[in-house]
């Protein structure tokens, strides 16, 4: 485990004051050497700050991660440090319990991960029908005893370290016939028989996320059992290590979820609470977590992380009805606490981001959307995979099964129109589109052409880049444009 670094503003010492374990380590502000980069998993004042030292500390220091104790009397800078960065009260006499037992919370290394159905191993003691839906899930059907008995298991076994914490999410569907439970064996590290831990997890437990915190270093096996007679589809199993209550994937990232099981995750930090609010939604990854941190927390204004860990590598951001309002509620909501209106408004992506980006533009009607190698037509990525693009991205057929019902051409058509529909009837007449794209893109070649003849608005403005290569030729040249576009709509459009 990385050590926590607390930095500390205050005239007293901590080092001498307070016992320190040796996974903390105490930075004492303007009096250890600290590199103009380095950012603390936690900060802490005592003592009120300079406007010199504003932009200074609040670069050094995490949204949420701020502390100010509890029986100093903050000034307005100060407090506007604190209301910029989320900050807490913390009591002083818990200092020393902080650092030992809370502090440990605030690592700053997300990591989660969702096991491939290829993982899943099933019971050989199941004589039902199994089908594997591509890489989306696996179905079973049939009889599963009266008794729980195990149908499948995990075949990769899950580290854990001592004081860390596993945070699992199970992703299913199933008959009201069919009843299951999860069961978790913690094994001593470098062993497969000496069994430390037993947890076993009814269906109430996993209507929240399940944490396992490791009391001493081991690993994990996940298996799953069921009595009963029906179908239970095993969809996805997810791992990640947790914060604990304190975040998800980043402290104070929030987590929502549908009837459905069906996950949102959202980043919020209000910046120095001045327009616009931009937002980013994450594009392709099987590393479970948000995308373009540190690319948007250097802009300085609020920002707003978007991410889902559906399929292998993300859904495009569509959902049920139930998943598309939530996702327009999340971003209306940020608006709301920051008093800001639509044309304070951008929605960002890169590849798979873009699909939220404008999806949600229809609904939003931003002052602009930012899209970097913009992808549109999810039919054509799919048909694409056979002979354009053979074996590039196979998450493309899952997710036209899923969200079109078939294969076929008319699988194909019925999902783009499902898009296009949307661009057709929304007014973009106050919306900039500002495009990055690959003459040659072999995931979506018509994307940015087709997007200029589906735009029915008058008074639209579209401005485009293109860079030959296909979807992933030039990763760095999109990037860098895309950053620029930032740059300068916040600098013409809103004086930043």
């Amino acid at each position: 485990m990385d050590k926590i670094k607390i930095l500390v503003v205050s005239e007293r010492d901590w080092k001498t004051e307070y016992t320190v374990p040796e996974w903390v380590k105490l930075y004492s502000y303007k009096t250890d050497e600290i590199r103009k980069k380095d950012i603390f998993e936690i900060t802490v004042i005592e003592k009120n700050i300079t406007e010199q030292d504003f932009d200074d500390i609040k670069a050094h220091s995490y949204s949420y991660c701020l502390f100010v104790t509890d029986d100093l009397q903050m000034d307005a800078t100060t407090k506007r440090l604190f209301e910029q960065r989320m900050g807490k009260t913390l009591p002083r006499e818990h200092i020393q319990f902080f650092i030992d037992n809370e502090a440990k919370k605030y690592f700053s290394e997300p990591y989660g991960e969702k096991f491939n159905p290829k993982a899943i191993g099933i019971a050989q003691s199941f004589k039902g029908s199994i089908k594997w839906d591509g890489n989306y899930c696996v179905s079973l059907e049939g009889d599963y005893g009266n008794s729980f008995n195990q149908v499948a298991f995990w075949r990769n076994n899950i580290p854990i370290e001592k004081g860390q914490a596993i945070e699992f999410w199970l992703e299913y569907k199933k008959d009201e016939t069919v009843n299951i439970t999860l069961s978790i064996r913690v094994f001593s590290k470098g062993s497969i028989a000496e069994e430390i831990d037993f947890i076993q997890l009814t269906e109430e437990d996993l209507k929240e996320p399940v944490v396992i915190e490791g009391k001493e270093a081991g690993m994990l096996f996940v298996s799953l059992n069921a009595k009963g007679t029906g179908k239970l589809d095993i969809i996805a199993l997810h791992d990640r290590i947790s914060h604990w209550d304190v975040g998800e994937f980043l402290v104070g990232g929030e987590r929502y979820v549908t009837s459905s099981r069906e996950e949102i995750f959202c980043y919020f930090d209000p910046g120095d609470f001045k327009p616009p609010l931009t937002v980013y939604f994450s594009g392709y990854k099987t590393k479970e977590g948000f995308e373009g941190y540190h690319m948007m927390r250097k802009l300085g204004c609020p920002y707003l992380l978007i991410a889902e860990q559906r399929f292998e590598g993300g859904g495009f951001y569509m959902g049920d009805s139930e998943f598309e309002k939530l996702m327009i509620q999340i971003i209306t909501d940020k608006l709301s606490v920051l008093g800001f209106y639509p044309h304070q408004l951008i929605l960002s992506g890169i590849s798979m981001g873009t699909i939220g980006a404008m999806y949600y533009g229809c609904d939003l009607k931003p002052h602009a959307l930012i899209l970097g190698k913009p992808l549109a037509s999810l039919g054509d990525i799919a048909e694409n995979e056979r002979l354009k693009r053979p074996k590039g991205f196979p998450t493309s057929l899952d997710i036209l099964h899923k969200y079109a019902g078939a294969m076929d051409e008319e699988a194909v058509e019925r999902l783009n129109e499902r898009f296009w529909a949307k661009i057709r009837t929304t007014d973009f007449s106050h919306t900039k589109f500002v495009i990055s794209y690959m003459y040659e893109d072999d995931y979506d070649s018509t994307a940015y052409n087709k997007l200029l003849s589906q735009l029915n608005s008058s008074g639209v403005q579209v401005y485009g880049k293109g860079l030959h290569g296909r979807h992933n030729d030039n990763s760095g040249g999109i990037a860098t444009w895309f950053k620029g576009q930032y740059d300068r709509i916040l600098r013409e459009d809103f004086g930043r």
